[in-house]
Protein backbone atom coordinates (compact mmCIF):
# COMPACT_ATOMS: atom_id res chain seq x y z
CA UNK A 1 0.00 0.00 0.00
CA UNK A 2 1.61 3.49 -1.29
CA UNK A 3 1.88 6.03 1.76
CA UNK A 4 -1.08 7.77 2.77
CA UNK A 5 -1.20 11.08 1.02
CA UNK A 6 -2.57 14.25 3.34
CA UNK A 7 -3.57 16.32 -0.24
CA UNK A 8 -5.93 13.36 -0.85
CA UNK A 9 -7.68 13.26 2.47
CA UNK A 10 -10.87 14.54 1.26
CA UNK A 11 -10.95 12.25 -1.75
CA UNK A 12 -14.61 10.95 -0.40
CA UNK A 13 -16.76 12.01 2.27
CA UNK A 14 -18.98 10.26 4.70
CA UNK A 15 -21.49 12.07 6.77
CA UNK A 16 -24.06 10.78 9.10
CA UNK A 17 -27.26 13.43 10.29
CA UNK A 18 -29.06 12.93 13.73
CA UNK A 19 -31.92 14.62 15.26
CA UNK A 20 -32.94 17.79 17.43
CA UNK A 21 -30.26 18.01 19.64
CA UNK A 22 -28.59 21.41 20.20
CA UNK A 23 -24.96 21.43 21.26
CA UNK A 24 -25.60 22.96 24.45
CA UNK A 25 -27.81 20.15 24.92
CA UNK A 26 -25.38 17.18 24.09
CA UNK A 27 -21.79 18.62 24.10
CA UNK A 28 -22.50 21.58 26.06
CA UNK A 29 -19.89 19.88 28.83
CA UNK A 30 -17.34 18.49 26.51
CA UNK A 31 -14.73 20.49 27.72
CA UNK A 32 -14.68 23.03 30.83
CA UNK A 33 -12.42 26.17 31.56
CA UNK A 34 -9.77 23.49 33.00
CA UNK A 35 -9.52 21.78 29.87
CA UNK A 36 -7.37 24.10 28.12
CA UNK A 37 -9.66 24.64 25.20
CA UNK A 38 -11.45 27.59 23.82
CA UNK A 39 -14.99 25.76 23.62
CA UNK A 40 -17.92 27.44 24.03
CA UNK A 41 -19.89 25.46 26.35
CA UNK A 42 -21.87 25.57 29.36
CA UNK A 43 -19.58 24.88 32.45
CA UNK A 44 -18.31 27.86 34.35
CA UNK A 45 -21.20 29.79 33.11
CA UNK A 46 -24.25 31.00 34.73
CA UNK A 47 -26.98 30.31 32.16
CA UNK A 48 -30.91 30.14 32.58
CA UNK A 49 -34.33 31.29 31.18
CA UNK A 50 -36.93 33.15 32.70
CA UNK A 51 -40.38 31.62 33.99
CA UNK A 52 -43.60 33.48 32.48
CA UNK A 53 -45.95 35.07 35.23
CA UNK A 54 -48.78 33.11 33.69
CA UNK A 55 -46.86 29.49 34.45
CA UNK A 56 -49.29 27.89 36.91
CA UNK A 57 -46.43 26.21 38.63
CA UNK A 58 -43.26 27.50 39.80
CA UNK A 59 -43.63 31.19 38.50
CA UNK A 60 -42.35 32.47 41.91
CA UNK A 61 -39.08 30.99 41.15
CA UNK A 62 -38.48 33.69 38.52
CA UNK A 63 -35.89 31.81 36.56
CA UNK A 64 -34.96 27.84 35.28
CA UNK A 65 -30.92 27.32 36.06
CA UNK A 66 -29.30 25.06 33.30
CA UNK A 67 -28.30 21.80 34.68
CA UNK A 68 -27.41 18.16 34.18
CA UNK A 69 -30.14 15.89 32.52
CA UNK A 70 -31.20 13.58 34.97
CA UNK A 71 -32.33 10.97 31.89
CA UNK A 72 -31.86 10.61 28.31
CA UNK A 73 -35.30 10.46 27.25
CA UNK A 74 -35.98 14.09 27.73
CA UNK A 75 -37.88 16.61 26.59
CA UNK A 76 -40.57 14.34 27.07
CA UNK A 77 -42.88 15.69 25.32
CA UNK A 78 -40.89 16.68 22.76
CA UNK A 79 -40.39 20.38 22.78
CA UNK A 80 -41.56 22.56 19.47
CA UNK A 81 -39.60 22.97 16.69
CA UNK A 82 -41.62 24.41 13.80
CA UNK A 83 -40.44 28.27 12.72
CA UNK A 84 -42.97 29.91 15.25
CA UNK A 85 -41.93 27.45 18.10
CA UNK A 86 -38.50 28.75 17.75
CA UNK A 87 -39.35 32.42 17.10
CA UNK A 88 -40.51 32.14 21.00
CA UNK A 89 -37.13 29.90 22.17
CA UNK A 90 -35.01 32.65 20.14
CA UNK A 91 -36.58 35.56 21.18
CA UNK A 92 -38.71 35.35 23.79
CA UNK A 93 -41.67 36.28 21.78
CA UNK A 94 -44.89 34.70 21.98
CA UNK A 95 -48.20 36.15 20.56
CA UNK A 96 -51.04 36.17 23.07
CA UNK A 97 -53.09 34.31 20.71
CA UNK A 98 -50.73 31.71 20.10
CA UNK A 99 -50.20 30.61 23.45
CA UNK A 100 -50.57 26.86 24.30
CA UNK A 101 -51.28 26.68 20.52
CA UNK A 102 -49.46 24.02 18.65
CA UNK A 103 -49.53 22.90 14.87
CA UNK A 104 -52.19 24.20 12.72
CA UNK A 105 -53.50 26.03 15.20
CA UNK A 106 -51.04 28.75 15.79
CA UNK A 107 -51.44 31.80 13.42
CA UNK A 108 -49.36 34.75 12.14
CA UNK A 109 -47.72 37.17 12.96
CA UNK A 110 -45.99 33.55 14.12
CA UNK A 111 -44.58 34.59 17.09
CA UNK A 112 -41.73 36.41 14.62
CA UNK A 113 -39.25 39.43 15.87
CA UNK A 114 -39.36 42.58 14.87
CA UNK A 115 -36.75 43.53 12.16
CA UNK A 116 -33.04 43.56 13.28
CA UNK A 117 -33.92 41.71 16.47
CA UNK A 118 -31.16 39.63 17.76
CA UNK A 119 -32.27 36.77 19.72
CA UNK A 120 -32.01 36.90 23.63
CA UNK A 121 -31.59 32.70 23.62
CA UNK A 122 -34.62 33.20 26.62
CA UNK A 123 -37.87 31.62 25.69
CA UNK A 124 -37.32 27.63 25.59
CA UNK A 125 -39.37 27.71 29.01
CA UNK A 126 -41.85 29.65 28.18
CA UNK A 127 -42.34 27.97 24.74
CA UNK A 128 -41.99 24.30 26.63
CA UNK A 129 -44.66 25.28 29.13
CA UNK A 130 -46.94 26.88 26.21
CA UNK A 131 -46.31 23.60 24.04
CA UNK A 132 -46.51 21.02 27.19
CA UNK A 133 -49.95 22.59 27.67
CA UNK A 134 -51.29 22.37 24.12
CA UNK A 135 -50.19 18.77 23.65
CA UNK A 136 -51.61 17.69 27.09
CA UNK A 137 -54.42 20.03 27.98
CA UNK A 138 -52.21 20.68 31.35
CA UNK A 139 -49.72 23.37 32.23
CA UNK A 140 -46.41 21.45 33.08
CA UNK A 141 -44.87 20.94 36.77
CA UNK A 142 -42.08 23.00 37.58
CA UNK A 143 -39.78 19.87 37.41
CA UNK A 144 -41.89 18.78 34.07
CA UNK A 145 -40.82 21.93 32.27
CA UNK A 146 -37.50 22.48 33.82
CA UNK A 147 -35.56 19.62 31.77
CA UNK A 148 -35.96 22.03 28.48
CA UNK A 149 -32.77 23.45 30.38
CA UNK A 150 -30.91 20.68 31.17
CA UNK A 151 -27.68 18.86 29.20
CA UNK A 152 -25.78 15.61 29.14
CA UNK A 153 -22.21 14.98 30.47
CA UNK A 154 -19.49 13.13 28.66
CA UNK A 155 -20.19 9.80 31.04
CA UNK A 156 -23.64 10.05 29.60
CA UNK A 157 -22.74 10.24 26.58
CA UNK A 158 -19.79 8.48 26.06
CA UNK A 159 -19.74 7.65 22.05
CA UNK A 160 -20.51 10.99 21.18
CA UNK A 161 -18.07 13.10 23.51
CA UNK A 162 -15.26 9.96 23.08
CA UNK A 163 -15.86 10.93 19.58
CA UNK A 164 -15.42 14.46 19.84
CA UNK A 165 -12.62 14.90 22.13
CA UNK A 166 -10.49 12.24 19.99
CA UNK A 167 -10.65 14.45 16.74
CA UNK A 168 -12.56 18.16 16.13
CA UNK A 169 -15.76 19.45 17.21
CA UNK A 170 -17.01 22.37 15.54
CA UNK A 171 -18.57 24.96 18.39
CA UNK A 172 -20.12 27.39 16.14
CA UNK A 173 -21.97 24.80 13.81
CA UNK A 174 -25.56 26.53 13.18
CA UNK A 175 -28.21 25.09 11.45
CA UNK A 176 -29.56 26.96 8.50
CA UNK A 177 -33.45 27.25 9.25
CA UNK A 178 -34.58 28.57 12.60
CA UNK A 179 -37.61 25.27 12.06
CA UNK A 180 -37.70 22.16 11.41
CA UNK A 181 -36.13 18.75 10.18
CA UNK A 182 -37.04 18.56 6.09
CA UNK A 183 -35.75 22.18 5.36
CA UNK A 184 -32.56 21.96 7.10
CA UNK A 185 -31.86 18.70 5.55
CA UNK A 186 -32.48 19.90 1.98
CA UNK A 187 -30.24 22.77 3.22
CA UNK A 188 -27.43 20.38 4.07
CA UNK A 189 -27.77 18.66 0.47
CA UNK A 190 -29.04 21.92 -1.96
CA UNK A 191 -28.53 25.36 0.16
CA UNK A 192 -32.29 25.65 -0.22
CA UNK A 193 -36.03 24.59 0.51
CA UNK A 194 -37.41 26.14 -2.06
CA UNK A 195 -39.16 28.66 0.17
CA UNK A 196 -40.64 25.60 2.76
CA UNK A 197 -40.38 26.36 6.02
CA UNK A 198 -42.17 23.45 8.21
CA UNK A 199 -42.48 19.75 7.37
CA UNK A 200 -46.17 19.82 7.43
CA UNK A 201 -47.69 18.80 4.74
CA UNK A 202 -45.60 16.76 3.56
CA UNK A 203 -46.98 16.06 0.33
CA UNK A 204 -45.78 19.05 -0.79
CA UNK A 205 -42.12 18.22 -0.98
CA UNK A 206 -42.99 15.47 -3.47
CA UNK A 207 -43.57 18.25 -5.92
CA UNK A 208 -42.23 21.41 -5.12
CA UNK A 209 -39.00 21.01 -3.66
CA UNK A 210 -37.19 21.14 -7.43
CA UNK A 211 -33.57 23.02 -5.94
CA UNK A 212 -30.45 21.17 -7.72
CA UNK A 213 -28.96 18.45 -5.09
CA UNK A 214 -25.33 17.80 -4.30
CA UNK A 215 -26.13 14.46 -5.84
CA UNK A 216 -26.88 15.88 -9.22
CA UNK A 217 -23.66 18.05 -8.99
CA UNK A 218 -21.66 15.00 -8.05
CA UNK A 219 -23.23 13.16 -10.98
CA UNK A 220 -22.67 15.38 -13.41
CA UNK A 221 -18.98 15.38 -12.16
CA UNK A 222 -18.36 11.87 -12.95
CA UNK A 223 -18.66 11.21 -9.31
CA UNK A 224 -20.75 8.64 -7.47
CA UNK A 225 -22.92 8.66 -4.53
CA UNK A 226 -25.44 6.52 -1.90
CA UNK A 227 -27.62 6.93 0.66
CA UNK A 228 -27.65 4.52 3.36
CA UNK A 229 -30.62 4.09 5.67
CA UNK A 230 -30.42 2.58 9.31
CA UNK A 231 -32.58 -0.74 9.49
CA UNK A 232 -35.67 -1.02 9.55
CA UNK A 233 -36.71 2.17 8.28
CA UNK A 234 -38.02 1.63 5.14
CA UNK A 235 -38.44 5.11 3.54
CA UNK A 236 -35.22 7.65 2.87
CA UNK A 237 -36.65 11.31 3.91
CA UNK A 238 -33.51 12.50 1.88
CA UNK A 239 -35.53 10.33 -1.20
CA UNK A 240 -38.86 12.41 -0.16
CA UNK A 241 -37.16 15.61 0.34
CA UNK A 242 -36.02 15.40 -3.25
CA UNK A 243 -38.39 13.23 -4.69
CA UNK A 244 -39.01 15.97 -8.36
CA UNK A 245 -35.26 15.47 -8.36
CA UNK A 246 -33.99 12.17 -7.56
CA UNK A 247 -36.95 9.96 -7.99
CA UNK A 248 -35.61 7.94 -10.83
CA UNK A 249 -33.03 7.23 -8.40
CA UNK A 250 -34.79 5.71 -5.62
CA UNK A 251 -34.72 2.24 -6.64
CA UNK A 252 -30.77 2.31 -6.80
CA UNK A 253 -28.79 4.91 -4.68
CA UNK A 254 -31.06 4.14 -1.49
CA UNK A 255 -29.58 1.54 0.24
CA UNK A 256 -29.70 -0.78 3.79
CA UNK A 257 -27.18 0.70 6.50
CA UNK A 258 -25.84 -3.24 6.12
CA UNK A 259 -24.71 -2.34 2.46
CA UNK A 260 -22.87 1.05 3.85
CA UNK A 261 -21.14 -1.51 6.38
CA UNK A 262 -20.01 -3.74 3.39
CA UNK A 263 -19.24 -1.24 1.30
CA UNK A 264 -16.44 0.33 3.77
CA UNK A 265 -15.07 -2.88 4.63
CA UNK A 266 -14.44 -3.78 0.97
CA UNK A 267 -13.13 -0.32 -0.10
CA UNK A 268 -15.85 0.21 -2.49
CA UNK A 269 -17.44 3.66 -1.38
CA UNK A 270 -18.72 6.49 -3.27
CA UNK A 271 -17.44 9.57 -3.62
CA UNK A 272 -19.94 10.76 -0.98
CA UNK A 273 -22.28 8.87 1.19
CA UNK A 274 -24.72 9.84 3.39
CA UNK A 275 -26.15 7.98 6.35
CA UNK A 276 -29.41 8.36 8.04
CA UNK A 277 -30.52 6.79 11.16
CA UNK A 278 -33.87 5.31 11.64
CA UNK A 279 -36.52 8.29 12.10
CA UNK A 280 -39.42 6.68 12.18
CA UNK A 281 -39.30 4.54 15.31
CA UNK A 282 -37.26 2.98 17.55
CA UNK A 283 -34.69 5.90 17.79
CA UNK A 284 -31.49 5.45 16.20
CA UNK A 285 -31.31 9.24 15.78
CA UNK A 286 -30.75 11.14 19.37
CA UNK A 287 -34.56 12.23 18.99
CA UNK A 288 -36.35 13.07 21.75
CA UNK A 289 -39.51 11.24 22.13
CA UNK A 290 -42.12 13.01 19.15
CA UNK A 291 -44.68 14.98 20.69
CA UNK A 292 -48.29 15.49 19.62
CA UNK A 293 -47.92 18.79 17.75
CA UNK A 294 -47.48 17.95 14.62
CA UNK A 295 -49.97 15.61 12.77
CA UNK A 296 -53.53 14.46 13.40
CA UNK A 297 -54.07 12.67 10.00
CA UNK A 298 -53.27 9.33 11.18
CA UNK A 299 -54.34 7.68 14.25
CA UNK A 300 -51.70 6.43 15.63
CA UNK A 301 -50.14 5.70 19.12
CA UNK A 302 -47.74 8.27 20.52
CA UNK A 303 -44.14 7.79 19.90
CA UNK A 304 -42.78 5.26 22.96
CA UNK A 305 -40.13 7.35 24.85
CA UNK A 306 -36.60 7.94 22.97
CA UNK A 307 -33.69 7.00 24.61
CA UNK A 308 -30.80 8.95 23.43
CA UNK A 309 -28.97 5.72 23.60
CA UNK A 310 -30.22 4.18 20.87
CA UNK A 311 -28.38 7.10 19.25
CA UNK A 312 -25.20 6.43 20.96
CA UNK A 313 -25.40 2.30 19.61
CA UNK A 314 -26.02 3.87 16.29
CA UNK A 315 -23.20 6.10 16.09
CA UNK A 316 -20.89 3.56 17.39
CA UNK A 317 -22.15 1.41 14.40
CA UNK A 318 -21.19 3.80 12.27
CA UNK A 319 -17.70 5.02 13.73
CA UNK A 320 -16.77 1.37 14.09
CA UNK A 321 -17.41 0.52 10.30
CA UNK A 322 -15.82 3.73 9.50
CA UNK A 323 -12.34 3.01 11.13
CA UNK A 324 -12.32 -0.72 9.62
CA UNK A 325 -12.63 0.89 6.50
CA UNK A 326 -8.43 0.39 6.19
CA UNK A 327 -8.71 -1.31 2.16
CA UNK A 328 -5.30 -1.05 0.55
CA UNK A 329 -7.32 0.13 -2.89
CA UNK A 330 -10.40 2.09 -3.17
CA UNK A 331 -11.68 3.71 -0.17
CA UNK A 332 -10.08 4.09 3.15
CA UNK A 333 -9.90 6.20 6.16
CA UNK A 334 -6.73 7.94 5.18
CA UNK A 335 -9.01 9.25 2.13
CA UNK A 336 -12.89 9.72 3.36
CA UNK A 337 -13.64 11.77 6.41
CA UNK A 338 -16.51 10.79 8.43
CA UNK A 339 -18.47 14.04 9.72
CA UNK A 340 -21.03 13.81 12.31
CA UNK A 341 -24.50 16.41 11.78
CA UNK A 342 -27.32 17.19 13.36
CA UNK A 343 -30.35 18.17 11.61
CA UNK A 344 -32.10 20.94 13.93
CA UNK A 345 -31.58 21.34 17.76
CA UNK A 346 -35.99 20.74 17.69
CA UNK A 347 -35.85 23.26 20.64
CA UNK A 348 -33.62 22.03 23.21
CA UNK A 349 -31.81 25.11 24.60
CA UNK A 350 -28.50 26.95 23.78
CA UNK A 351 -27.18 29.88 24.94
CA UNK A 352 -25.43 31.11 21.44
CA UNK A 353 -27.62 33.35 19.37
CA UNK A 354 -27.74 32.76 15.75
CA UNK A 355 -26.93 35.79 13.12
CA UNK A 356 -27.93 36.95 10.09
CA UNK A 357 -27.26 34.98 6.81
CA UNK A 358 -27.85 35.82 3.26
CA UNK A 359 -30.82 34.51 1.64
CA UNK A 360 -30.18 31.65 -0.73
CA UNK A 361 -32.45 33.22 -3.71
CA UNK A 362 -32.83 37.08 -2.73
CA UNK A 363 -34.96 38.01 -5.78
CA UNK A 364 -37.15 35.76 -4.94
CA UNK A 365 -40.71 36.26 -2.80
CA UNK A 366 -40.65 35.24 0.97
CA UNK A 367 -41.62 31.72 1.52
CA UNK A 368 -44.44 30.45 4.09
CA UNK A 369 -44.87 32.55 6.92
CA UNK A 370 -43.62 35.68 4.96
CA UNK A 371 -39.87 34.52 6.31
CA UNK A 372 -37.67 35.57 4.03
CA UNK A 373 -34.23 33.23 4.74
CA UNK A 374 -32.63 35.97 6.37
CA UNK A 375 -31.52 34.56 9.68
CA UNK A 376 -30.60 31.14 10.66
CA UNK A 377 -31.14 28.02 12.97
CA UNK A 378 -29.31 28.19 16.23
CA UNK A 379 -26.07 25.62 16.58
CA UNK A 380 -25.96 22.31 16.30
CA UNK A 381 -23.16 19.74 17.19
CA UNK A 382 -20.72 18.95 14.32
CA UNK A 383 -17.60 16.93 14.69
CA UNK A 384 -15.27 16.03 12.09
CA UNK A 385 -13.20 12.59 12.19
CA UNK A 386 -9.86 11.72 10.09
CA UNK A 387 -6.70 10.71 11.01
CA UNK A 388 -5.43 13.90 9.64
CA UNK A 389 -7.38 15.49 12.07
CA UNK A 390 -5.42 16.86 14.91
CA UNK A 391 -7.07 15.28 18.32
CA UNK A 392 -8.65 17.34 20.62
CA UNK A 393 -9.10 19.84 18.28
CA UNK A 394 -11.65 22.61 18.48
CA UNK A 395 -12.87 25.22 15.90
CA UNK A 396 -14.57 28.17 16.79
CA UNK A 397 -15.12 29.84 13.65
CA UNK A 398 -18.76 30.15 12.05
CA UNK A 399 -19.80 27.13 10.09
CA UNK A 400 -23.37 25.95 9.17
CA UNK A 401 -24.88 23.25 6.94
CA UNK A 402 -23.87 24.65 3.66
CA UNK A 403 -20.23 24.55 4.83
CA UNK A 404 -20.34 21.13 3.58
CA UNK A 405 -21.31 22.28 -0.08
CA UNK A 406 -19.15 25.05 0.01
CA UNK A 407 -16.42 22.18 0.86
CA UNK A 408 -16.80 19.81 -1.64
CA UNK A 409 -17.27 22.13 -4.30
CA UNK A 410 -13.78 23.80 -3.78
CA UNK A 411 -11.92 20.43 -3.02
CA UNK A 412 -14.20 18.60 -5.92
CA UNK A 413 -14.13 21.14 -8.65
CA UNK A 414 -18.19 20.91 -8.26
CA UNK A 415 -18.50 24.78 -10.42
CA UNK A 416 -20.84 27.59 -8.83
CA UNK A 417 -22.39 27.70 -5.88
CA UNK A 418 -26.05 26.18 -5.37
CA UNK A 419 -27.42 29.40 -3.65
CA UNK A 420 -25.94 32.99 -1.83
CA UNK A 421 -25.79 30.52 1.40
CA UNK A 422 -23.25 28.10 0.67
CA UNK A 423 -21.66 30.47 -1.83
CA UNK A 424 -20.96 33.11 1.94
CA UNK A 425 -20.42 29.53 3.66
CA UNK A 426 -16.95 28.69 5.04
CA UNK A 427 -15.35 25.64 3.79
CA UNK A 428 -13.71 23.24 6.65
CA UNK A 429 -11.18 21.56 4.21
CA UNK A 430 -8.16 22.97 6.37
CA UNK A 431 -9.17 20.53 9.39
CA UNK A 432 -7.08 17.88 8.12
CA UNK A 433 -3.84 19.69 9.59
CA UNK A 434 -1.87 16.55 10.68
CA UNK A 435 1.54 15.98 8.95
CA UNK A 436 1.26 12.47 9.66
CA UNK A 437 -1.95 10.92 9.91
CA UNK A 438 -2.55 8.86 12.88
CA UNK A 439 -3.11 5.07 13.10
CA UNK A 440 -6.42 3.83 13.78
CA UNK A 441 -5.27 1.33 16.95
CA UNK A 442 -4.76 4.59 18.58
CA UNK A 443 -8.07 5.69 18.48
CA UNK A 444 -10.17 6.20 21.15
CA UNK A 445 -12.61 2.95 21.71
CA UNK A 446 -16.24 4.24 22.24
CA UNK A 447 -18.92 2.00 23.49
CA UNK A 448 -22.46 2.99 23.89
CA UNK A 449 -24.06 2.28 26.83
CA UNK A 450 -27.07 -1.02 26.94
CA UNK A 451 -30.17 0.60 25.27
CA UNK A 452 -33.55 -0.19 27.16
CA UNK A 453 -34.96 -2.89 26.13
CA UNK A 454 -38.14 -0.52 25.56
CA UNK A 455 -36.70 1.01 22.54
CA UNK A 456 -35.60 -2.33 20.57
CA UNK A 457 -38.72 -3.61 21.23
CA UNK A 458 -40.47 -4.89 17.84
CA UNK A 459 -43.70 -4.75 19.10
CA UNK A 460 -43.64 -1.10 20.62
CA UNK A 461 -41.71 0.38 17.66
CA UNK A 462 -43.80 -1.60 15.42
CA UNK A 463 -47.34 0.20 16.71
CA UNK A 464 -46.03 3.80 16.77
CA UNK A 465 -44.71 6.19 14.45
CA UNK A 466 -42.70 9.71 15.03
CA UNK A 467 -44.29 12.31 13.99
CA UNK A 468 -42.20 12.62 10.74
CA UNK A 469 -43.50 8.93 10.32
CA UNK A 470 -47.12 10.14 10.79
CA UNK A 471 -46.57 12.97 8.18
CA UNK A 472 -45.09 10.58 5.78
CA UNK A 473 -48.43 7.82 5.70
CA UNK A 474 -51.08 10.43 3.89
CA UNK A 475 -47.90 11.71 1.62
CA UNK A 476 -47.98 8.48 0.56
CA UNK A 477 -51.25 7.50 0.44
CA UNK A 478 -51.94 10.56 -2.10
CA UNK A 479 -48.91 9.81 -4.12
CA UNK A 480 -49.58 6.00 -4.51
CA UNK A 481 -52.94 7.14 -5.51
CA UNK A 482 -52.04 9.59 -8.40
CA UNK A 483 -49.40 6.97 -10.10
CA UNK A 484 -51.52 4.20 -10.14
CA UNK A 485 -49.94 2.03 -7.56
CA UNK A 486 -51.47 -0.80 -6.15
CA UNK A 487 -53.02 -0.22 -2.55
CA UNK A 488 -54.24 -2.34 0.60
CA UNK A 489 -57.84 -2.89 -0.05
CA UNK A 490 -59.12 -1.30 3.23
CA UNK A 491 -57.78 1.78 1.82
CA UNK A 492 -60.44 2.35 -0.19
CA UNK A 493 -62.85 1.87 2.39
CA UNK A 494 -63.95 5.06 4.15
CA UNK A 495 -64.42 3.55 7.43
CA UNK A 496 -62.34 0.90 7.75
CA UNK A 497 -60.38 1.07 11.23
CA UNK A 498 -56.68 0.54 10.60
CA UNK A 499 -54.38 -0.49 13.22
CA UNK A 500 -51.84 1.44 14.66
CA UNK A 501 -49.88 -1.90 13.78
CA UNK A 502 -51.47 -2.23 10.23
CA UNK A 503 -50.55 1.53 9.29
CA UNK A 504 -47.18 1.15 9.80
CA UNK A 505 -47.41 -2.05 7.57
CA UNK A 506 -48.88 0.07 5.15
CA UNK A 507 -46.86 2.65 5.24
CA UNK A 508 -44.12 -0.60 4.40
CA UNK A 509 -45.49 -1.73 1.59
CA UNK A 510 -46.56 1.53 -0.38
CA UNK A 511 -42.95 2.86 0.52
CA UNK A 512 -41.84 -0.21 -1.08
CA UNK A 513 -43.05 0.63 -4.35
CA UNK A 514 -40.64 3.66 -3.78
CA UNK A 515 -37.41 2.59 -2.05
CA UNK A 516 -37.06 -1.53 -3.10
CA UNK A 517 -34.07 -1.70 -1.79
CA UNK A 518 -35.06 -0.62 1.65
CA UNK A 519 -37.88 -2.60 1.33
CA UNK A 520 -36.59 -5.93 2.80
CA UNK A 521 -37.07 -5.66 6.54
CA UNK A 522 -40.19 -3.81 6.12
CA UNK A 523 -42.92 -5.49 7.60
CA UNK A 524 -46.31 -5.31 8.86
CA UNK A 525 -46.53 -5.75 12.11
CA UNK A 526 -50.46 -5.62 12.57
Amino acid sequence: MPAPDRSRALDHIVVVLFENRSLDNVLGRLYGPGDGKNFDGVIGKDLSNPIPAWAEHGADRKVVPHTVATDLDSPNPDSGEEYFHTNTQLYGILDDHNRFKIGEAASAPWNAPPPGAVPAMDGFVTDYISTFTGETGRQPTYDEYAHIMTGCTPEQLPVLHGIARDFGVFDHWFCEVPSQTFMNRSFWTAATSSGFVVNSPVRKWFMGNDAETIFDRVESHGRTWKVYVMEPMPVSFTGVIHFPRLKHRLATHFVPFAEFEADAAAGTLPDFSLIEPNMLSGHGDYHPAFGRSFSDAVDLKMDSPSSMLGGEAFLERVFNSYRSATSETGTNIWNTPLLIGWDEPGGTYDHIPPGPVPPPHPAAPPGEFGFRFDRSGYRVPAIIVSPWVEPGSVYNEEYRHTSLLATLRKTWGLGEAFTRRDAAARTFDHVFSRATPRDPGSWAAVQAHPVPEWTADPDVIGRALSSLGKGLVPAFIAMARQMGLPLPAELNDPEADLSPGRVVGVLSDIAGHFFPLLAGDAKDLG
